[in-house]
């Protein structure tokens, strides 16, 4: 006997003990596969024989079998499984996690398995236990398709048993095999000439296969009908004609729509309500040749009888069904898959105009397979979390529309007139915004807490641990801006490796060899501006903030921090900066040049006292004056101690030290620091112009970025500041000794100090990705994070042996999370992939790793 069950099954061995079931298992399947009540009774109890152990075998049981279900992976159960309840709660796991129930049962004499028994030292139960056994199986032997089993398979011998072969089916909707390309087209309710002039639109001309003329495209393409073919529409046995040689020709796949399901029915002559279309189809039908009337008529209830509810296709990446799938459902079988498939998840109530109310499934969606379906009419064909709607109610006066897979482009021609007036009026998205931004509306909180695993394009896998995560949501839930404009967060900045030269903790001659032993020929050293990081997302106006960001609110953008709190406490002042940014862009022609009427620009805005006036206010003013206080006084009492012949001369000359370096200290902060009244006292310096629709600019060197935002503040001088740089090649000695001399200068005058990054924005060594940007600050800059007395020698040598490891693992991983995020953004998908690369960023924040690095 030849035994052909599908690849994914919950396979139930049945028989008597002694009936040869587990060796019938270890012929034909895995051992991983095979979930044997012997063995775990032994796991539970040290015992296989252990009967008392026998509901807690059966509860691990269960429970792995429901785990291994829910990965899609066949199981089978080996157990006696005669008795009626045992098998109902293996019927009832394979339709929870949608899998077919197959039973092989192995119905072998009595007196044989009596013997065999007698043969085993583990089986010192009698034979009336076996005649028990018998007595069950038979009685409900016949019974096991009613219970639910879609296949059984019966053994009466022991030669039957070995002589068994077994074959493994792909179900009929898995057709992973299948790359395409494709072309999809939705609910198209008898619109023929709508469907013809698609067809053509696709690339699709007519061509003889196989004796049919039908609709065929050069380059191999082939179309998907997503159900719905009748009712309604003037020409339901003309769509249904097309449809069906184009399938019989190879050159389509269909399945099924509710509207189908329903005229088979009608055609098996079942008492069906007359509606919603169906009368029409009915009478086009009694309206064809009555020479071919019949036979047509009875093709086409085929045609649609065999249908499948879904397809599984090209590697499980894409899915097509009617009315959409649940990624649990994905390539699997059941009653429940096809219901969904057919007709969505409805919560059993209607609406005003009687229809019933569905479940919006799509806004929950999060598997990773494109979900193509139709049966809800829509305006316009939008994307929610990797799943598309294509019915653009073509019978309603809208438009049929196909989408190309795996180009993803929607093509559509437009409804010749309305045939059919829709029972409710087309859902509308709120103004202004997309499908998606509606289903973006309330974020997950299980989708950014606890351990997690981001994949970015940059740096592979970034491990969230859970404490971060939860040190993130705090942030996250009670400080940052709306997520909405939380597209991008940047990456924290390692210093330089600590210079050995005296007095200095950094310098460029280190950050200068590092990019060098990385393999990096040429790097751009910017000006560290005397101010705190940015980020801009500004829109062209309120209503291109709206369309893209989808914030219904009067904002034409936000300027956040690093850690994405808003940075002005003063939303009037916020809006003024970006309303004046974003007319320079205008200015500057930038909108035309990028194509876009939205950026994101990352920043330094100036004063840092800005938006660091507590921090000023609360710890660096007080340490100043305290300090400064303390040691002038201290010195003062030390001198006139001295005056009167006390030996202080090694204290005071201490002390003269720590008072210089206070005052230092004092002169050092006050350089971060002016009165900021307006936007008249702010200034902004963007030195990258990060995206914009359609493009995140990573691609390009960091002189275009340079260039460009120094176009972009010539047009606005008052506000925009271009930042000074320079292009060092490293084979160049000259141009490296003038570098570190610019240095000198630049930070003997109070600035901050150089940032050096290699001249790509992207850049790989022999180890794989380089930092981005090595930081090279000034040494009164670094009094102000290290205290006033850090250059004396006994702390400066203390803070030359700080470790700079995590601090580059941890920019590494940042900087990999936020281009991430913006790409994300700008391929339009779901709020919550890009949120969790800022949220990303915001845990790794929280890590123990040294603040003033």
């Amino acid at each position: 006997m030849q035994l052909r069950i599908p690849d994914f099954a919950l396979v139930a061995l049945i028989g008597v003990s002694g009936s040869g079931k587990s060796s019938f298992a270890a012929r034909h399947f895995l051992p991983t596969e095979i979930l044997s009540s012997d063995r775990l009774r032994g796991w539970v109890a040290d015992d296989e024989t252990d009967q008392n152990a026998t509901p807690d075998a059966f509860a691990v049981l269960h429970f792995i079998a429901g785990k291994r279900l829910a990965a899609r992976r066949l199981t089978v159960v080996d157990a006696t499984n005669v008795r009626p309840e045992d098998r109902r709660l293996l019927v009832d796991l394979a339709r929870r996690y949608h899998a077919l129930p197959v039973a092989i049962v192995l119905d072998m004499p009595e007196a044989l398995c009596i013997a065999r028994n007698k043969g085993r030292s583990d089986r010192d139960f009698g034979a009336h236990v076996v005649r028990n056994q018998v007595r069950l199986l038979r009685r409900s032997i016949r019974g096991l398709q009613r219970e639910g089993f879609r296949h059984v398979f019966t053994l009466n011998t022991p030669e039957e048993a070995e002589a068994a072969t077994l074959t493994r089916d792909p179900l009929y909707t898995d057709r992973r095999q299948d790359p395409g390309p494709f072309d999809i087209i939705g609910d198209i309710h008898g619109c023929h000439d709508e469907l013809t002039a698609l067809l053509e639109k696709l690339g699709y001309r007519p061509r003889e296969v196989d004796g049919r003329v039908v609709p065929v495209h050069e380059s191999g393409r082939r179309v998907i009908f997503l159900g719905d073919l009748v009712d309604r529409g003037p020409k339901s046995p003309e769509v249904l004609r097309l449809a069906m040689d184009m399938v019989t020709a190879g050159q389509a796949l269909c399945v099924q729509g509710n509207h189908e399901a329903r005229l088979v029915r009608k055609l098996n002559g079942k008492n069906v309500q007359v509606t919603h279309g169906l009368a029409e189809t009915m009478a086009q039908l009694e309206a064809l040749n009555e020479g071919g009337r019949a036979a047509f008529i009875e093709e086409s209830r085929r045609f649609m009888d065999d249908l499948r509810s879904h397809y599984w296709l090209d590697g499980g990446k894409l899915v097509v069904a009617h009315a959409g799938l649940k990624e649990e459902m994905h390539g699997r079988g059941s009653g429940a898959v096809r219901s969904f498939a057919l007709y969505g998840e409805t919560t059993g109530e209607t609406d005003e105009f009687g229809l019933p109310v569905r479940f919006n499934w799509a806004s929950e969606y999060r598997g990773k397979a494109t979900v193509v379906y139709g049966h809800v009419p829509t305006p316009a064909a939008e994307w929610v979390n990797r799943t598309i709607c294509v019915d653009t109610s073509c019978v309603f006066g809208g438009k049929l529309t196909a989408l190309r897979y795996p180009e993803l482009e929607l093509v559509d021609v437009p409804a010749a007139r309305v045939y059919s007036e829709p029972v409710r009026p087309l859902a509308a998205q709120a103004a202004g915004r997309s499908a998606q931004q509606e289903a973006d509306a309330l974020l997950d909180l299980a989708e950014v807490s606890g351990k997690r695993t981001i994949t970015t394009a940059l740096y592979g896998h970034v491990r969230i641990e859970p404490e971060n995560a939860t040190a993130a949501l705090e942030v996250m839930s009670r400080f940052a801006v709306d997520p909405r404009w939380l597209i991008y967060l940047p990456p924290t900045m390692s210093p330089s490796e600590t210079s050995a030269r005296e007095r200095l903790l950094e310098h460029p001659d280190e950050a200068l060899a590092h990019f060098e032993r990385a393999g990096v020929e040429r790097v751009i050293a910017e000006e560290k501006h005397m101010g705190s990081r940015a980020v801009l997302v500004v829109a062209r106006d309120h209503d291109a903030a709206l369309r893209r960001f989808g914030v219904p609110d009067d904002r034409m953008g936000r300027i956040y921090t690093r850690t994405g709190r808003p940075f002005f406490k003063d939303d009037a002042l916020e809006q003024a900066v970006l309303a004046r940014v974003a007319a320079a862009a205008s200015a500057a022609g930038l909108w035309e040049h990028l194509g876009s009427d939205w950026l994101c620009l990352d920043a330094e805005l100036m004063p840092w006292s800005a938006k660091a006036q507590g921090l000023i206010a609360e710890q660096y003013r007080p340490v100043a004056v305290a300090s400064g206080a303390a040691t002038v006084a201290t010195v003062a009492v030390l001198r006139q101690t001295a005056a009167r012949g006390v030996d202080v001369a090694p204290l005071l000359a201490r002390m003269e030290t720590r008072a210089a370096n206070a005052g230092a200290y004092a002169a050092a902060v006050e350089h971060y620091i002016w009165p900021v009244a307006g936007i008249d006292d702010l200034k902004l310096a963007p030195f990258h112009v990060l995206a914009s629709e359609g493009k995140v600019h990573i691609d390009r060197g960091h002189d275009w970025h340079m260039a460009t935002a120094a176009a972009f503040a010539a047009a606005d001088p008052a506000l925009l500041v271009a930042t000074p740089h320079r292009i060092v090649a490293l084979a160049d000695a000259e141009a490296r000794t003038a570098l570190c001399d610019w240095w000198t200068e630049l930070t003997a005058r109070g600035g901050e100090g150089l940032v050096l990054k290699p001249l790509d924005f992207v850049t790989r060594g022999g180890k794989g990705l380089v930092q981005p940007a090595l930081k090279c600050r000034g040494r009164e800059y670094l009094r102000i994070i290290y205290g006033p007395d850090y250059t004396m020698p006994e702390h400066l040598e203390r803070l030359r042996e700080r470790s700079l490891g995590g601090k580059r693992a941890l920019a590494l991983k940042e900087f990999a999370l936020g281009i991430e995020g913006l790409e994300r953004f700008v391929r339009r998908e779901p709020l919550r992939r890009v949120h969790e690369c800022a949220f990303g960023v915001l845990a790794l924040e929280s890590q123990p790793i040294d603040p003033r690095l």
